[in-house]
């Protein structure tokens, strides 16, 4: 039925391409115009991508936090480690860099030295009064240094906070309108107003600033993607252009080609912008990806016409045949291409399923741009030259097709062997792998925040966020002793804890406020006994100046209690131990049946999402496995032949997992990456190769041996060119600043290297070895596709 219903399809596909060239060139061009129109609609991330969907347990966690204590991660820190601040004049101008900041309205406060206040009794009124740290500015050295004294050995409260008293470090905290948090706003003020600030007081003071946190750190690397993006065009455009120069010897046959690409690259922003979705690091390298993928159709395309006029010198019918027999067998393996990227679609995550959607759909347009444009265009010239065919006859392409024909006739065996050694090395490789990654592990690590992220780390022992919510279950409930010595008891093991930082919460301000009560002896910042509590609280509650004084660490019923505290950069398998004594020690301390009590934070959220990143992508990499097998079914109805081409495809994927395993390169959504990308475009060799193979039967009366040698001579050149355009084109990516982005290029290259090596040995070898059930009469006879047409047959025939 289906072959009924295909038969004469391509051929028809042809007449009507090649008799209506001017309408579909004005009908390309008017929906190039039409894209181009939605550029405008493009706009680069300012989102931080929240990898697990919205009803996860982690999620919802982190929903309600938000809303009752706000926005977390909106601060920027800036810190001086030298000695040379502590004089007036560089003191003073630090005070006055904060003021600076303050005064701009993207910033919402501003915690420094300059506002520091320091908490007293007032005996009159009974109540605790903030105290402006800094009454005047200091004129001399030795007014500096008693303020420094003071802060250091008397202000326990800002420890780890404003100050690390080992090194002598000064940090001033400025937290952002929460408003602009996610919006181009943040960007413009962080690389220019606040950029341009340090800039002066670091010319002013010949002081180096660090600055950090988290809305630095993203709209940095926010910026490092869009510089990345032009860079990525352009290198893909200048090696495949080389490569395909070098194969083909022809500015004609490479123009056109880059004309085809640049075209699908316009589509690709096109897309983006009709979508409205936003350019984040994985949609970004979508442009760069249709340029690669969008040459090797060029290469079979351009390939199988000069073939053809070699043969007998007639355009017309060498331009309908290019339509006719390559049309079928390319928009099969452009299919299989974009299943590798659409599985990404069925994820959870809105990173993954726009990145799924947008590729596997430009895809399929770079498919129809060239199956279009490249006949067209090619009907509009002169017969390609002598000169532009004698690639075909090249002497090294010869050998190693030679070579190619010698392996699979005289050392089958050798193959096999070679195949299941690497095999077994390869699965030992893999047990060593480990599952694992960091926040900031593929960010560039050369970058000057990337330096300052480390700077941040050492001195105050984290840069991501994990808050511990504690529930009372009753109004007020978090201000009872009882409560504060729990609180108190899980801050011990947190600040034991070398990943992470010392904690900020309620207890804090509760030893502080002892402190201050005790007219600000450092000996007294500790918990209050009970008798001391009730009236302590008692005159915090009364104390008006600047707030509430608890409306940080509290929320407004009293029942809410919030444990801040940071973590270092470490492996997803320490999060885990770290989140799991958290947990044994918060069901310690916290009875369930009078606390609730749970973690969250971005720190947290890192963890779960890579974790389940990690779990869906290997899914996603099992049903693109399941859609390609199916495409094979539908190809060749054979169970034995989806086994046959199943195995050189699979196999490299094995090698690259049990490389990363030997050379210490970890599983992570970066490179998870790799194996539904790779997969879904190696197989294409394959469904080139098996569908010449066929129809090498049908002319050759079921001889296999000829057919397979016949098959590998015909098809071997395009495989190798596509393969070396590949290899290369993706390689481009290993010159990204990102970690994420060169494991991906070097691991996808390395992969497709193996498996046109496989394709090209492995599965001629296995044709000749296993394949004899399936080349019978019955089976050919009635084929599902007519991939190449008859009338090759015909003129091999004649």
């Amino acid at each position: 039925m289906v072959a009924k219903l295909t038969k004469g399809f391509w051929p028809k596909v042809a007449r009507i391409i090649l008799r209506n060239r001017i309408l579909i060139l004005l009908g390309v061009a008017a929906f190039t115009v039409f894209l181009g129109l939605q550029w405008k609609n493009m706009q680069f991330s300012n989102t931080e991508a929240n990898i697990l969907p919205d009803d996860h347990p982690a999620t919802v966690q982190y929903n309600a936090f938000k809303n009752i204590f706000g926005e977390e991660g909106n601060a920027i820190v800036l810190a001086i480690r030298d000695s040379s601040l502590f004089t007036p004049s560089k003191f003073n101008r630090w005070n006055k860099l904060s003021k600076q900041l303050e005064a701009f309205p993207e910033i919402d406060f501003v915690v420094s030295t300059d506002n520091l206040k320091v908490l007293v009794k007032d005996d009159e009124k009974q109540e605790f009064i903030m105290e402006p740290f800094i009454k005047d500015s200091p004129k001399t050295k030795a007014e500096v240094e008693q303020l420094k004294n003071h802060l250091f050995e008397e202000l326990p409260f800002y420890d780890n906070l404003i100050y690390n008293p080992k090194s002598g470090t000064i940090q001033t905290i400025a937290y952002l309108d929460k408003d602009i948090m996610n919006t181009a706003v943040r960007n413009e003020f962080i690389l220019n107003d606040l950029a341009e600030l340090v800039k002066n007081f670091e010319e002013e003071t010949n002081l180096d600033v660090r600055v950090s946190g988290m809305p630095y750190i993203r709209t940095w690397n926010t910026k490092s993607i869009v510089d990345e993006i032009g860079i990525f065009i352009g290198a893909a455009l200048l090696v495949t252009s080389i490569i395909f120069f070098f194969f083909f010897r022809s500015f004609r046959a490479t123009l056109i080609s880059m004309c085809v690409v640049i075209i699908g690259v316009m589509w690709a922003f096109g897309i983006l912008g009709l979508f409205k979705y936003e350019i984040t690091i994985l949609t970004a390298l979508i442009p760069p990806l249709i340029i690669v993928i969008g040459i090797p159709n060029c290469i079979f395309l351009i390939n199988k016409y000069q073939q053809e006029v070699k043969k007998h010198g007639n355009q017309a019918l060498s331009l309908q045949r290019v339509i006719s027999k390559i049309g079928n067998a390319t928009l099969m393996t452009n299919i299989t291409t974009a299943s590798g990227f659409a599985t990404f679609i069925i994820l959870d995550s809105d990173l993954l399923k726009e990145f799924g959607i947008v590729a596997s759909i430009n895809i399929i347009g770079i498919f129809i741009l060239s199956l279009l444009i490249i006949p067209i265009l090619y009907s509009f010239m002169p017969l390609p030259k002598n000169k532009h065919l004698k690639h075909l006859n090249k002497k090294w392409i010869d050998f190693f097709v030679d070579w190619m024909e010698r392996m699979v006739r005289h050392h089958r065996i050798g193959v096999y062997i070679t195949s299941v050694i690497v095999l077994i090395l390869s699965i030992i490789g893999i047990y060593q792998i480990e599952i694992t990654g960091s926040r900031i592990e593929d960010l560039p690590k050369d970058t000057h925040y990337f330096k300052d992220i480390r700077f941040f780390e050492e001195e105050f022992d984290g840069i991501m966020p994990m808050e511990i919510v504690v529930d009372t279950k009753r109004k007020n409930g978090a201000i009872k002793p009882a409560t504060l010595k729990r609180i108190d008891q899980l801050g011990t093991v947190i600040e034991e804890t070398p990943e992470l930082s010392k904690p900020i919460s309620l207890v804090n301000l509760v030893k502080y406020s002892k402190q201050a009560f005790y007219n600000g002896i450092p000996k007294y910042y500790q918990l209050p006994t009970s008798q001391e509590n009730t009236f302590i609280m008692d005159v915090a509650r009364k104390s008006s100046n600047d707030g509430n004084l608890l409306e940080s660490f509290v929320d407004s019923t009293g029942q809410t209690a919030r444990v801040t505290t940071f973590m270092r950069d470490v492996k997803i398998d320490r999060m885990e131990e770290i989140e799991q004594d958290m947990l044994q020690s918060i069901a310690k301390f916290f009875p369930k049946e009078r606390y609730n009590v749970f973690m969250t934070g971005k720190a947290l959220l890192f963890l779960k999402g890579t974790k389940y990143l990690v779990k869906n992508l290997l899914l996603s990499l099992a049903l693109a496995i399941g859609l390609i097998s199916l495409f094979m079914a539908y190809l060749f109805r054979s169970f034995r032949m989806i086994i046959i081409s199943l195995v050189p495809n699979l196999l490299p994927l094995v090698i690259t997992a049990g490389l990363m395993g030997y050379l210490g390169v970890p599983i992570k959504p970066s490179t998870i990456l790799v194996f539904s990308i790779a997969f879904g475009i190696s197989v294409d060799d394959t469904i080139h190769f098996l569908a010449k193979y066929r129809q090498e039967l049908a002319a050759n009366r079921w001889q296999i041996k000829k057919s397979v040698y016949a098959a590998l001579r015909e098809t071997g050149v395009s495989m190798f060119y596509t393969s070396i355009v590949l290899f290369f084109g993706f390689s481009v990516f290993i010159i990204s600043s990102f970690g994420g982005t060169k494991a991906l290029g070097g691991l996808v290259s390395a992969t497709l290297l193996f498996a046109m090596l496989a394709n090209l040995i492995l599965l001629p070898s296995l044709l000749l070895s296993l394949e004899r059930s399936i080349a019978n009469k019955e089976v050919l006879k009635k084929p599902q596709i007519d991939i190449l047409p008859k009338d090759e047959v015909n003129l091999k025939d004649k």
